[in-house]
């Protein structure tokens, strides 16, 4: 399948937490990644923004009882930056993580100026 965006990773923060998940897990990034490259419309059960921030988006992955979450944001429409990816434990996303991605999208952007 033809991909419509591509994906990028912004430093280590993706890549540590990918490298730390079980082949299991990987796959199924894999998979969700693969759906974010390719299809126009994502379902928002694997892709959604996150309501109260500045365009930071979540990618959703589910394996049995086990939940991960991606966050990302776009750049120039057609670019997926991955920034870190976390276990979810709780019914809420945690503040502090919600935190963290606003703080490196803020650094993306900010070492684009350079």
């Amino acid at each position: 399948m033809d991909k419509i965006r591509s994906i990028k990773l912004f430093k280590n923060y993706y890549k540590d937490f990918y490298v730390a998940q079980t082949q299991t897990v990987r796959d199924k990034i894999n998979y969700v990644l693969r759906l974010v490259e390719t299809q126009r419309i994502i379902p928002q059960k694997f892709f959604r923004i996150i309501e109260g921030t500045d365009e930071i988006y979540e990618i959703r992955v589910e394996i049995e009882s086990n939940i991960y979450r991606i966050f990302c944001c776009m750049d120039g429409g057609a670019v997926v930056v991955l920034f870190h990816g976390f276990q979810k434990k709780t019914q809420k996303t945690p503040l502090k993580e919600i935190k963290r991605a606003e703080a490196i999208k803020k650094e993306f952007f900010k070492s684009k100026e350079v």
